[in-house]
């Protein structure tokens, strides 16, 4: 009976995409035969402004399609076509959402691939939130200041590109994915159109004649870095200055969280002597509509349990008595309990502008465990600091969004620092572990998928070395920078101290793949007996290493925006170098 429940499923989704597939091609068909008009039923005097704005799309014909209704009326601005283009992205996104949720998988005769579909509907639905959000964006932005807003358009696209990769992705069942792969194609295309449009707005906008308002935020963080390239760290922190639009209520916060007399709104105590004993209690008291900080103070003790700050708990400050005394720990993962890379997480993080400090996140599952997470973020400009993150594969996963990292321990053995966001751990111990017999160490394994994309993770003024059980064997065990888990991998080194344990190919091939060939690998101002770059693996094609004025754009000033939201986190943090 379990079969043929599946079998009726598979056939619903099939028909559900041909259904889909069948609209889009009776909608081109109609385009074509419109009297009197080029391609898409766009007249041939709009054509030109079709052209212009598709120029950076990859899938040209499907952009002009998105964009047809628009460019017929001769008085459409270049906002109204990145508006079209969004909207329609939206529209295709919401019909991928329906046809997972009418993917119906019995738990009880496919647990996995029945956790994969309810992951996809979440992440989906996330995207669409993404969307929507940007359309308000666009909606709300004078044409000639959209430039200013391009990187958070990008972030959130960027975001909304990954959420639907790794919806399919987590899928093992071969129909399934197909199916739900096969009807997601509009989506997708249009989302990389999105973004490669949105990548290239200044020249967009210029190909239009249209002027902007000089970009005072990229400006000044230009003539920061500048200004700093040779001072020391030490100058370059921001601890004693926020923005004039953060809350004057949440500077007095953090102002007291440096004197050492925060109060919380909650605490959470094992013995008893707080309002909650549990981390996820505590969470619970969270408010409806909540705006200003959320302080949770976690006393010391070993909390085991599976923690999720959600997606509405904006602004949640969670701190604790230290890394090493205020535990989190939790042993979920792939190998032993077959569920989804991402339910694996000890600890994660959805809502928006989370702060962690002076706490341990563990997973325990050990290297048997596979893919076994122990803190998983897609929380958007979030900071931890103080923090120890341990575990073995898959130990940090910067999903998603905008990250820092500061004063750090990060511990695992294969790809355990991997993601889709765009991630700066500075000023950290990155710790390699014993790995299983006849396995190896990936630092990290980025997961870019598209060029003009938001992605990567840089590791700046970080240390580098082996634990005590890996020492004796660090020249037997190969250990990598890291790995590309997708094309346009990114992942910067730079300013570290590197131990001698690292092979002096530096970065390994995933196998299988080609994406050596286009992922982008670079060192700078590296250290120590692994930082020789003389015997890297040659087969990455755009490996370099840089030179300060490349490098500059990995700085926290560049690659996170960090003047915008990083000193409102109450985080320090070096804006340029740190040497």
């Amino acid at each position: 009976m379990a079969g043929n429940n599946i079998a009726i499923t598979l056939v619903s989704l099939i028909l559900v995409v041909g259904v889909v597939c069948g609209a889009v091609l009776v909608l081109q068909g109609v385009d074509d035969a419109s009297s009197g008009k080029g391609d898409h039923g766009v007249s041939t005097g709009s054509m030109k402004s079709v052209t212009t704005f598709c120029q950076y799309a990859e899938y040209k014909d499907v952009c002009a399609k998105s964009i047809s209704h628009v460019a017929n009326n001769h008085s459409a601005t270049t906002k109204d076509f990145i508006f079209a283009a969004i909207k329609a992205t939206l529209e295709e996104v919401h019909k991928s959402h329906q046809l997972v949720v009418n993917t119906k998988i019995e738990q009880s005769t496919d647990p996995y691939n029945h956790m994969a579909i309810e992951d996809c509907k979440e992440m989906l639905q996330d995207a669409i939130d993404d969307l929507q959000a940007s359309i308000s964006v666009v909606g709300d932005t004078e044409l000639h200041t959209l430039k200013h807003r391009a990187d958070q358009l990008l972030n959130w696209m960027s975001a909304v590109y990954a959420y639907q990769t790794t919806c399919t992705e987590q899928i093992e069942s071969r129909l399934y994915k197909s199916a739900i792969e096969d009807g997601m194609i509009n989506a997708t295309q249009l989302t990389n159109n999105a973004i490669n449009i949105i990548a290239e707005m200044s020249k967009l906008l210029k190909a239009f004649n249209i002027t902007t308002t000089t970009d005072l935020l990229h400006k000044a963080a230009d003539k920061n870095n500048n200004n700093n390239n040779n001072t020391t760290s030490r100058r370059l922190l921001q601890t004693d200055h926020f923005p004039e639009w953060f809350p004057i209520a949440d500077r007095k916060l953090l102002a007291a969280q440096r004197r050492g007399n925060l109060r919380p709104n909650v605490v959470v105590a094992k013995d008893g002597s707080g309002q909650f004993k549990t981390i996820t209690g505590a969470l619970k008291s969270y408010p409806p509509k909540h705006k200003a900080k959320y302080v949770i103070y976690v006393k010391a003790g070993v909390y085991d349990e599976i923690v999720e700050v959600g997606k509405k708990m904006k602004n949640v400050f969670m701190y604790g008595d230290g890394a090493g005394k205020t535990i989190i720990t939790g042993k979920k993962n792939y190998a032993h309990m077959k569920i989804t890379t991402s339910k694996t997480a000890t600890f994660s993080a959805l809502g928006k502008g989370f702060v962690a400090r002076g706490i341990t996140f563990r997973n325990t599952a050990g290297p048997e465990g596979h893919q076994a997470v122990a803190y998983r973020s897609q929380s958007d400009m979030s900071a931890i600091f103080d923090c120890s993150i341990e575990g073995y594969q898959d130990t940090l996963y910067y999903h998603t969004y905008r990250q820092f990292y500061r004063n750090c321990v990060i511990s695992g053995t294969i790809d355990f620092i991997f993601g889709k966001g765009t991630a700066l751990i500075q000023n950290s111990i990155i710790i390699a572990r014993k790995p299983l017999v006849h396995q190896f160490n990936t630092i990290t394994a980025d997961g870019k998928e598209l060029a003009k994309a938001k992605g990567g993770v840089v590791l700046q003024n970080c240390r580098i070395v082996p634990e005590t059980a890996l020492n004796p064997l660090r020249f037997k065990v190969k250990t990598y920078f890291g790995r590309p888990w997708k094309a346009y991998s990114t992942t910067v080194v730079m300013e570290s101290q590197i131990g001698d344990l690292l092979s002096p190919l530096g970065w390994k091939i995933w196998d299988g793949e080609n994406f050596e060939k286009t992922c982008m690998y670079y060192e700078y101002k590296n250290s120590g007996p692994g930082a020789n770059t003389w015997r890297r693996n040659r087969a990455f094609k755009k490996f370099d290493v840089l030179g300060p004025i490349r490098a500059r754009h990995f700085t926290a000033g560049l690659w996170l925006d960090a003047n915008s939201w990083l000193p409102a986190t109450g985080v320090p943090f070096a804006i340029g170098y740190t040497k």
